[in-house]
């Protein structure tokens, strides 16, 4: 996690995705879709009495209503493509159909019905080779496909990871306050509130550490203190009240400007989980702006060190710093090259194609409670009691994500008018 940097580059990215125009997969999809609308809407449309809810469908039907519900959500559609995410494989299709046929349906609308459903399963078999990598493709073209295609392929590698890596939390916080210093007015006081809730050790020898950081042409080396103004070598930047008791051991490791806050001990299994929220304050640690017409980005960043059911990124601007900004998300796979300077071009490449958006919290504190965090209005009140700040003179900004990927670094950007 790291306050935000101006060093040298433009950013310039556009994310990939289809290609404007329908190629020949997408219009074979499409058709594929179309008919299957068409025909299950038709044998749908045609049982006497015409059950409607998919408990009433069921009942008629004799099938479950997790498919009965599924059939109709699918129908209800006017999108060929949504209708190619929702449908059922092509075998509860066929029962589906079969059952149909049996309320005394026109067979014409019977057989139309089986033949679509015979042309979906060759798309899969055939021309895909799955009904995962179809979801894949879908996702692409349909938002709603997306996050549901998304949520759960990250919920699973979540799992996969806490195992493998042996450690995981509930939540994954990180909290900024950027606000012009006291002692120059031209730099940033950067105030970092990092959180571990629900952090539980898998395996004994599993090592777990979050860091923060700092990029950016800086002649002086950063200099992270408590919120009481100590060095936080003294660990008392380990925010007791907003803890577990007892504390776990915890070490503090400095390599030159990124900070490592290592978790100690031998603890694990359910009965170990701790929640450790901490506090960094860098004083004077930035310049307040880019230079104009630059083409440059502030920016804040957290990295997921940690497999995550939830991370929350929140960004408090001081009303003097960023004004007019509006923020936007990337999130950099750092597998090859590290954690990003998101000022470097040559790290585009590594921006991920994802759906993270920033969700504005208003001006000051009211609109900042989390579901994630307890007491975590309490926990901005003492941030801002404690550097003397006003917290009406801020706006807040939230990325929330659920199972973010491993390995990733989530950026939160501001453009700047006239940058």
């Amino acid at each position: 996690m790291k306050p935000p940097a101006d060093s040298t580059g433009t950013l310039a990215h556009t994310p990939s995705g289809p290609e404007s125009g329908p190629g020949p997969l997408e219009v074979r999809i499409h058709r594929a879709g179309e008919e299957l609308l068409a025909a299950l809407r038709g044998v749908l449309d045609a049982i006497p009495g015409s059950p409607r809810g998919p408990q009433a469908l069921a009942n008629r039907l004799g099938i479950d209503k997790v498919l009965a519900s599924r059939i109709l959500a699918a129908v209800r559609s006017a999108d060929p493509l949504f209708v190619v995410h929702r449908a059922p494989g092509p075998e509860p299709l066929r029962r589906t159909v079969s059952a149909i046929a049996r309320e005394g349906v026109d067979a014409s609308l019977v057989l139309r019905a089986e033949r679509a459903v015979d042309d979906f399963e060759r798309l899969i078999r055939d021309e895909i080779g799955d009904r995962q990598s179809l979801e894949a493709i879908v996702s692409a073209w349909v938002p709603e496909a997306r996050r549901e295609f998304e949520l759960r392929r990250k919920q699973s590698a979540f799992k996969a990871l806490s195992h493998l890596r042996g450690a995981m939390v509930n939540a994954l916080t990180a909290t900024v306050f950027l606000a012009p210093s006291a002692d120059d007015p031209e730099r940033l006081d950067v105030v970092w509130v990092n959180g571990l809730i629900g952090l539980l050790r898998l395996r004994p020898t599993s090592a777990v550490k979050l860091a923060t950081r700092r990029f950016g042409p800086e002649p002086r080396q950063r200099q992270p203190l408590t919120l009481d103004r100590e060095p936080i070598e003294r660990l008392s930047h380990v925010l007791g009240e907003f803890s577990s008791s007892p504390l776990p051991p915890f070490e503090v490791v400095r390599a030159g400007d990124t900070v490592h806050y290592v978790l100690g001990g031998e603890g694990y299994g359910p009965r170990s989980a701790v929640d450790l929220v901490m506090a960094e304050v860098n004083l004077s640690e930035m310049r307040r702006t880019v230079p104009p017409g630059s083409g440059r980005k502030g920016y804040v960043f957290a990295e997921v060190s940690i497999p995550a059911a939830v991370m929350q990124l929140d960004a408090f601007v001081h009303e003097g710093v960023y004004p007019g900004a509006t923020p936007s998300i990337r999130v950099y796979d750092t597998a090859f090259e590290g954690v990003a300077d998101a000022n470097d071009r040559a790290r585009d490449i590594d921006a991920l194609d994802v759906a993270e958006t920033v969700e504005p919290l208003g001006a000051g504190l009211g609109g900042a409670r989390s579901g994630d965090v307890p007491r975590y209005a309490d926990l901005l009140r003492l941030v801002c009691a404690k550097m003397r700040w006003s917290g009406e003179s801020f706006r807040g900004y939230r990325c929330r994500i659920e199972y973010p990927l491993y390995g990733t670094q989530v950026t939160m950007l501001f453009e700047q008018a006239g940058g």
